[in-house]
């Protein structure tokens, strides 16, 4: 039985705790809806939080299920990543929370955030499940229709699983919060914005002959939003 979210006390917001999730199905959907993540890692003394596509296990080998992200075999944050703990952000912007104060606008957002230590996959199989993962995280079932990684491609990518134990989720939704006394002075609008990724309509590569757009692509563009296929 996976455990439930903010298992320990780094995991567990201490800001806001009204707006924490409970439940692991809050960190599913997050993850499920995210296209990219940022992996915050010190390199070389720096603290680096650094934009990447991953994958999801919910099922996978590590406790409570497998968060992966893949890189070159040269690149710093994927090499020192394993010799410390890191953490892995995923946020989604549903709103522009737009108050009668300065001081009262927000926005409405979906965040989760997983911390652990990180470990490098070397099993050729889970390498090999974990590449396809990150593929099809951005379009369902594109890895099926692509041929295979070379040896060559496979040495010279790195790829690190993370637990999914210990995670926290933060949601904020709603109206703005006002003061009183700026409600009842009236007079200033205020009100939500709301934000979503939306796709355009795929556009084929230049050096494509005689291949028409798949339709898992077409699929994938229409939950989106891609105009021509609403």
């Amino acid at each position: 039985m996976a455990a439930p979210l903010s298992p320990t006390p780094r995991s567990t917001p201490r800001r806001e705790r009204e707006r924490a999730q409970t439940d692991r199905a809050a960190l599913e959907e997050v993850l499920a809806a995210g296209l990219v993540c940022h992996l915050a890692v010190v390199v070389d003394g720096v603290p680096l939080a650094l934009p990447t596509v991953y994958g999801v296990d919910l099922d996978g080998p590590d406790r409570d299920g497998t968060l992966y992200v893949h890189g070159s075999v040269a690149s710093r944050s994927l090499v020192q990543g394993p010799a410390q703990d890191v953490s892995v952000t995923v946020t989604l912007l549903d709103g522009l929370v737009l108050a009668r104060s300065g001081f009262d606008h927000s926005m409405n957002y979906r965040s989760a955030v997983v911390v652990g230590r990180p470990r490098v996959v070397v099993n050729e199989t889970e390498r090999a499940h974990a590449l396809d993962l990150l593929v099809d995280h951005v379009v369902p079932g594109r890895s099926a229709e692509l041929r295979r990684p070379t040896r060559k491609e496979l040495a010279a990518t790195t790829v690190l699983a993370l637990p999914l134990h210990e995670a926290s989720v933060k949601r904020r939704a709603g109206d703005p919060v006002d003061e009183p006394p700026d409600v009842e002075a009236g007079g200033v609008w205020a009100g939500v914005v709301p934000v979503r990724t939306t796709a355009g309509d795929p556009v084929t590569a230049a050096d494509v002959v005689d291949v028409p757009v798949p339709e898992g692509v077409l699929r994938r563009a229409a939950q989106l939003g891609a105009p021509s296929l609403l």
